[in-house]
């Protein structure tokens, strides 16, 4: 797994064996995953979309504690992933990286708690597969609007973005850190340090 520029997001990359039959890879690994990242990654729940062209989903995160981490790998065609820091106080807060996901090269990525997650779908019928550290809870789940300007994330101008009503109605990034609804570097970090040392007390 190879770290981004954002503490917490990484991307596999697995090699994929090809032959007269098709193809295999492994796409998760979780002995990979804990020497990577330094802990493992709780399976709570199992979630898969499939996206018209052009849609855009997110940027969804979740407070924490727990928050929700993802492991994400798009297994038909093709969808730019974006991983934002929404982390008040983290040296890179509002940085976004983006990740090509697609049916060829099989990458997946890692959002860790605290991190925003969206992505636009390069392909009819993009189907992305995830698997997450906890449950859906409405209650502790969040959205910042896409296209904010003060985040500036550069999706894809030759297609028209399809959000969903609640998406579309999301706050920016100021609006949401003005009412409270951002998680703290702080907060995060010490999360990761919880489930680092959760890893090191076992035999």
């Amino acid at each position: 797994m190879r770290r981004l520029s954002i503490v917490g997001a990484w991307v596999a990359e697995p090699r994929v064996f090809l032959d007269s039959r098709g193809s295999f890879h492994e796409w998760f690994k979780d002995g990979d995953f804990v020497s990577a990242t330094g802990h493992g990654l709780g399976l709570a729940q199992a979630n898969c979309s499939v996206s018209a062209r052009g849609t855009l989903r997110g940027v969804h995160f979740a407070d924490v504690p727990p928050g929700q981490a993802k492991y994400v790998t798009c297994v038909r065609g093709s969808v730019l992933d974006v991983v934002v820091d929404l982390r008040t106080g983290s040296p890179t807060f509002k940085r976004w990286e983006p990740v090509l996901l697609d049916d060829r090269d099989h990458r997946a990525v890692h959002i860790a708690e605290g991190l925003g997650h969206a992505f636009m779908a390069l392909t009819e019928g993009a189907t992305v597969v995830y698997l997450c550290s906890e449950g859906y809870a409405p209650a502790r789940e969040h959205g910042i609007h896409p296209l904010d300007p003060d985040l500036a994330i550069e999706w894809p101008t030759h297609l028209t973005p399809l959000l969903s009503p609640k998406d579309a109605a999301a706050p920016g990034v100021a609006e949401a850190g003005e009412r409270g609804l951002l998680p703290s570097y702080e907060a995060c970090t010490a999360w990761y340090a919880r489930q680092r040392a959760l890893v090191s007390a076992q035999p």
